[in-house]
């Protein structure tokens, strides 16, 4: 699968506790397929709130990106409760993409993991303290 933003680009998939995520390794950018949020949200209680807090936003002067799946254009939707960060999710639901930085400030946040399972899970996968150096 070729990334979203670089166009040619391919992803690597990293795969770690069942969890598949599509990487990028020139723009750090991160595609979760449809499911791969609710695997990494498994058995979290505020995992409904995630799931149920991404706000269309169309009034977003960023540009649209294709869907790497469909090849769609993506729609622009704001995730979290008090500060909102823009990403990108298929119109069909094919899955989501977040730009460089954009899963790290939102798991840094808090909005994804009060307890800290899904930062233990991407320290395992990208190495410790991958959050405090703005990009993997």
């Amino acid at each position: 699968m070729n990334c979203p933003v670089c166009k040619n680009e391919p992803m690597v998939v990293l795969e770690l506790k069942g969890v598949e995520i599509d990487y990028c390794l020139k723009c750090k950018g991160i595609w979760l397929d449809k499911g791969e949020l609710e695997l990494l949200l498994e058995g979290l209680e505020n995992s409904r709130d995630v799931l149920t807090s991404f706000d269309l936003d169309k009034k977003s002067k960023e540009k649209k990106r294709k869907c790497p799946i469909c090849l769609k254009k993506m729609e622009k939707v704001l995730c979290g409760r008090d500060k909102k960060v823009l990403i990108d999710r298929c119109p069909k639901g094919d899955g989501l993409w977040f730009d460089g930085g954009e899963l790290e400030t939102i798991i840094s946040m808090g909005v994804v993991d009060k307890n800290n399972k899904v930062l233990e899970l991407f320290n395992d996968m990208f190495g410790v303290g991958w959050n405090k150096g703005g990009s993997f």
